[in-house]
């Protein structure tokens, strides 16, 4: 029997933490610097459309980033909506009625078999002729984003809510608690704790297929770079920039959704 440490015990040390931002502000540092190294590329590419060292590339860079609030915006919405949807669509694949489990099943399977583009181009063009009311494009993106996650995150909340000990239940039903409190204060708050990654899986996931709302006009970054790159013919130098952006914008969001983390870890220790 050995008498070493157990490796899973072992502490983070704080040189370590230290090392860990030093190689993270390190890579902030690089891809900051990124864009005007590239600019210094010989005659065959033309980087100075997004050198923001000379004036009309600093106004190309501007003119991208200002469809970043669409993106935002667009992503936000669209998630809010379709965790509301899909925590209401996952209560009765729950239910003890095959009917109400059935269901769940038939609209998850069947948004779920829609591709995201062509639901989006149903909603943006085939919804006002059924509806009779005309949808923007914005209003437009966010139906066909939120109605796709939604089939998405139901059955994360599904597996989330399965996963609590049925001895929960039983502990609210000893205090009288009715079914629709002890969803709201014993079951989901646990619930939520363990899927809160994958949760966060579906918010990047919302923000890269935000892209898709361009071919509908949403003045997003991919839009605003298709229609730079129609003006400057540069699509290589554009295409680099927006890859980038998404980048920097997918880096924050995960580094929030792993500050969240510790945080819940950090109070259930408590």
């Amino acid at each position: 029997m050995g008498t070493g440490m157990d490796s899973h015990n072992l502490k983070p040390t704080p040189h370590g933490e230290r090392g860990k931002k030093k190689a993270r502000v390190s890579r902030w540092l690089l891809l900051l610097a990124l864009i005007p190294a590239l600019s210094a590329c010989g005659d065959s590419f033309g980087w100075y459309v997004v050198d923001p060292t000379n004036k009309s590339g600093w106004l190309n860079l501007k003119f991208m980033l200002s469809g970043l609030w669409y993106t935002i915006a667009l992503s936000l919405t669209a998630m809010s909506i379709s965790l509301v949807v899909g925590l209401i669509v996952s209560l009765p694949a729950l239910s003890p009625y095959k009917a109400l489990r059935m269901t769940n099943r038939v609209y998850v399977d069947v948004v779920r078999s829609v591709p995201l583009l062509v639901l989006m181009l149903w909603v943006y063009h085939g919804l006002p002729i059924l509806t009779g009311i005309q949808i923007g494009a914005f209003w437009s993106g966010v139906i066909a984003l939120s109605a796709s996650d939604s089939a998405f995150e139901a059955e994360i909340f599904r597996g989330g809510i399965q996963s609590v000990d049925k001895g929960q239940y039983e502990a609210a039903q000893t205090v009288a608690l009715g079914y629709t409190d002890t969803m709201r204060f014993v079951i989901l708050p646990q619930a939520i704790k363990r899927i809160l990654p994958a949760i966060g899986n579906q918010f990047i996931y919302m923000l890269k297929m935000s892209s898709l709302v361009s071919v509908i006009g949403v003045e997003e970054l991919t839009r605003k770079a298709n229609e730079l790159s129609t003006v400057e013919y540069r699509p290589l130098e554009i295409y680099t920039v927006l890859i980038l952006e998404y980048m920097v914008l997918i880096l924050l969001v995960s580094a929030g959704v792993r500050w969240m983390e510790r945080r819940m870890l950090a109070g259930e220790r408590r």
